[in-house]
C-alpha cells in the first residue's frame, strides 16, 4: 500500500474561503501535501478537479440546513457528481441519496468544548446520532480546536498568535463517541480537518500566517493508505483516494510536531494480514503491530480502554480477544505532551 497526506476539509472563493482552488493548491504543494478536497458552504465547484503543482485537487462539499435557526448539523459529501445541499433538511435522506450514488458522508465538527461564557452548545454541532448510512466523522477540527479556547479577548488574541500552544488533541467527548458507535457494531471512519479558509484580510502579517491554508496544511492532515501510487489520471486516482477513504484505511496526524509519514497499524491472524479500517477474523491468535516515524508514547485501546502502552518506535501486542483495537500516539512538542497520531480502528471477529 501507498501513503498519501490528504487535506479533506477546506474552503474557497465559491463559499466563504480566501482563494481559488489552484492558488489553494499551490499552498498545498509547499506544505507536501498530495491531495486537498474543497468543501464550500452548500456547493460544489465544477470543472476544476484535477492536478497543481503535483497536487490532486478534488472537490466535495459540505452541506447545512440554512433554513434551520441553529447552524449545526455540518456534513461534508465525497465523491457525488452532484450538489447535495437541497437534501439538506432532512438528514437520513442525506445520507441515503449519498450512498445511492456511491459517494461519501462525514459529520463535520460533530462535537465541540465551548468557550466559558458560551450557551450555543449546539452551535456548529451534529445532533442526528440515529442515521444509517453515513461513512464517519471528523476527529479533530483544527479551526474548531482554536475556536474554543476563546474564553476572553486576550486569549482569543492568544490563541490566534501561538495556536501550536494551545492544539492538544481530539476532544476526549469525540473519542468516546467514536468508540461508543464502533462498540455498537458500527463501521465509522475517522478524518480530520483543518476548515481552512486562508488568511483574512486587514490584519497583520503573524495572524495572517495562522489564517493561511499552508499553515494550516502544516499541521493537521488525514493520512490514507492506498491500493497503487497516484499517477495523474484523474478518474484512477479519485477513485483510490476515495477507496482507501470510504475504507477506513487512514489516520489522523498533526504533522507540525513532527511528520507521521511512515506510520502502520497492522493486524494478522493465521494467513490474513489487514490495516487500519479493515476486519480481521479470529484464527488463534491475533497479532497487533504500530510502527511510528518518530518516538512517541504509543497507546494500543480495546474497545476504548488502553491495553498497552509503550515510549517508542513501535508496539507488538497478541491477543485472543474480539474487539475493536485502535491507536493513540503522544509526542512531547512545545512544552508539553499532545496528541500526534489517531487511528481507524482494526475490527477483530
Amino acid at each position: 500500500m501507498f501513503e498519501i497526506v490528504v487535506s479533506a476539509h477546506l474552503h474557497t472563493q465559491y463559499s466563504d474561503g480566501m482563494k481559488l482552488h489552484n492558488d489553494i493548491a499551490e499552498e498545498a504543494a509547499r506544505a507536501g501535501l498530495d491531495v486537498i478536497i474543497a468543501t464550500d458552504h452548500n456547493v460544489r465547484a465544477f470543472g476544476v478537479e484535477g492536478y497543481h503543482e503535483g497536487v490532486l485537487v478534488l472537490t466535495g462539499e459540505e452541506v447545512h440546513n440554512r433554513r434551520k435557526e441553529s447552524d449545526d448539523n455540518h456534513c461534508l459529501i465525497y465523491n457525488c457528481d452532484e450538489e447535495m445541499s437541497p437534501f439538506a433538511a432532512q438528514p437520513q435522506r442525506l445520507m441515503d441519496e449519498v450512498s445511492q450514488r456511491g459517494g461519501l458522508t462525514f459529520f463535520a465538527h460533530p462535537l465541540r468544548r465551548e468557550p466559558r461564557g458560551r450557551n450555543d452548545r449546539q452551535a456548529l454541532c451534529w445532533t442526528h446520532w440515529n442515521l444509517q448510512n453515513y461513512t464517519g466523522f471528523e476527529l479533530w477540527n483544527y479551526q474548531t480546536e482554536v475556536k474554543s479556547w476563546q474564553r476572553n479577548l486576550p486569549m482569543i488574541a492568544f490563541g490566534y498568535l501561538f495556536p501550536a500552544l494551545l492544539i492538544r488533541g481530539p476532544f476526549r467527548a469525540t473519542l468516546r463517541k467514536w468508540d461508543e458507535l464502533t462498540m455498537g457494531g458500527k463501521r465509522v471512519v475517522g478524518i480530520s480537518g483543518t476548515d481552512a479558509h486562508g488568511r483574512r484580510p486587514g490584519i497583520g502579517s503573524r495572524i495572517g500566517k495562522v489564517f493561511s491554508y499552508e499553515h494550516a496544511f502544516r499541521c493537521l492532515n488525514t493520512h490514507l493508505l492506498i491500493d497503487d501510487q497516484l499517477s495523474r489520471d484523474l478518474a484512477r486516482d479519485k477513485a483510490l483516494v476515495y477507496g482507501a477513504l470510504g475504507a477506513g484505511h487512514a489516520f489522523v496526524a498533526y504533522d507540525l510536531s513532527h511528520s507521521a509519514r511512515g506510520f502502520m497499524f497492522s493486524g494478522s491472524s493465521g494467513v490474513d494480514q489487514v490495516v487500519m479500517g479493515d476486519a480481521l477474523r479470529r484464527r488463534g491468535a491475533v497479532h497487533l503491530k504500530v510502527e511510528c516515524p518518530a518516538p512517541g508514547m504509543i497507546h494500543l485501546l480495546r474497545n476504548g480502554k488502553i491495553i498497552a502502552r509503550k515510549r517508542g518506535r513501535a508496539l507488538k501486542h497478541i491477543t485472543t480477544d474480539a474487539g475493536v483495537y485502535r491507536v493513540e500516539v503522544y509526542r512531547p512538542f512545545r512544552l508539553l505532551n499532545r496528541g500526534w497520531i489517531y487511528s481507524n480502528p482494526i475490527y477483530v471477529t
